[in-house]
């Protein structure tokens, strides 16, 4: 079997290159991974993790906890979890996904947590836990996270919704006291420090089929009204509903959905969404928590851009610069 040695040999590198490629890439350069990696291919070398783990007296081992219902929320977090996946990987982690927080005495032994779906209820279990934990969600508990920037994002998407020229602008969020839709609101009250408009918030369950009973309350619905929407599933019932009721969209009513992970392409017309990377931040969760399993500094916070995608629920702007338009 080639050794790593051979692999040095092959590459025209040192045996402490390669070490380095294999543990911590991110300390090489993008050329020397790439010598690398090609000797590694052409020689078949699998770097051996069972040694690893003695040398380094780790169980080179992650738990993933998903505190949400997976069926519910699907293909959301199977993006987040092949984010994480694909990083773990590259420095020969393997995962083990629970989705229980009971199911933590069966893990015999782990180097650390990502936790998404946390709930304020699911927070003294976790804090007591030994190792280091990243958690796939904003919060205020002290537990370092990594989430879109939910705040920004929303207030974007609600000043391009007043720039389209809708007079009647309401958010309809979803029934949480979760930091994201706390931060979502708060994005959409602080765009309109122009006073140009009154903001106007409603909430429902986060369901498409729910969004219809409170927005059955409001008709009828002012024309030129737009709604910003927490997420998708609730922009998607909003749609439905509104095209029930006779509104012709985007003229009539305007809506902007949030997460475009799936449930914007299935809509007809196709919803004009804030798209979050959510596979790229289950990528930087694994960094993050390998970076405090090694030791190394890391933020408390990490606001991952979201891009504000138009599509069919919402009118076209004539300039060309605004068919799309990027959320810093």
């Amino acid at each position: 079997m080639p050794t790593l040695k051979d692999v040095a040999l092959r590459a025209n590198v040192s045996k402490m290159t390669v070490s380095r490629v294999i543990n911590h890439p991110e300390m090489v350069t993008t050329e020397l991974r790439r010598l690398v990696y090609k000797a590694m291919e052409d020689l078949d070398y699998q770097p051996n993790p069972v040694a690893k783990a003695l040398v380094y007296k780790k169980s080179l081992v992650v738990a993933v906890l998903v505190l949400e219902d997976l069926e519910r929320v699907d293909p959301y977090f199977m993006k987040l979890i092949k984010g994480i996946s694909a990083e773990l990987n590259k420095h020969q982690y393997a995962f083990q996904l629970l989705t229980d927080l009971s199911q933590l005495q069966s893990i015999k032994q782990c180097d650390g947590y990502i936790v998404a779906g946390m709930g304020q209820e699911d927070v003294p279990t976790i804090k007591k836990l030994s190792n280091p934990v990243v958690a796939f969600g904003e919060n205020d508990y002290g537990i370092p996270f990594v989430d879109s920037d939910n705040y920004q994002a929303s207030r974007e998407a609600t000043r391009y919704a007043a720039e389209l020229g809708y007079e009647h602008l309401t958010f309809l969020g979803i029934e949480s006291k979760e930091g994201f839709e706390q931060a979502r609101e708060e994005g959409y009250l602080d765009a309109f420090s122009s006073k140009l408009v009154t903001p106007k918030i409603l909430r429902s369950a986060n369901s498409a089929s729910q969004v219809g009973e409170v927005l059955k309350r409001e008709l009828p619905i002012p024309k030129n009204s737009c709604f910003i929407c927490a997420s998708d599933r609730i922009a998607l019932g909003a749609e439905r509903f509104l095209e029930g009721q006779g509104y012709r969209i985007p003229e009539d009513v305007g809506i902007i959905g949030f997460d475009g992970v799936f449930l914007d392409r299935v809509a007809s017309p196709r919803l004009t969404t804030v798209k979050q990377s959510v596979e790229r931040m289950g990528e930087i969760c694994a960094k993050r928590l390998l970076d405090l399993i090694d030791h190394r500094k890391t933020k408390e916070s990490y606001y991952h851009r979201a891009d504000l995608v138009i599509g069919g629920t919402t009118r076209k702007i004539h300039r060309k610069e605004s068919k799309a338009v990027t959320l810093n």
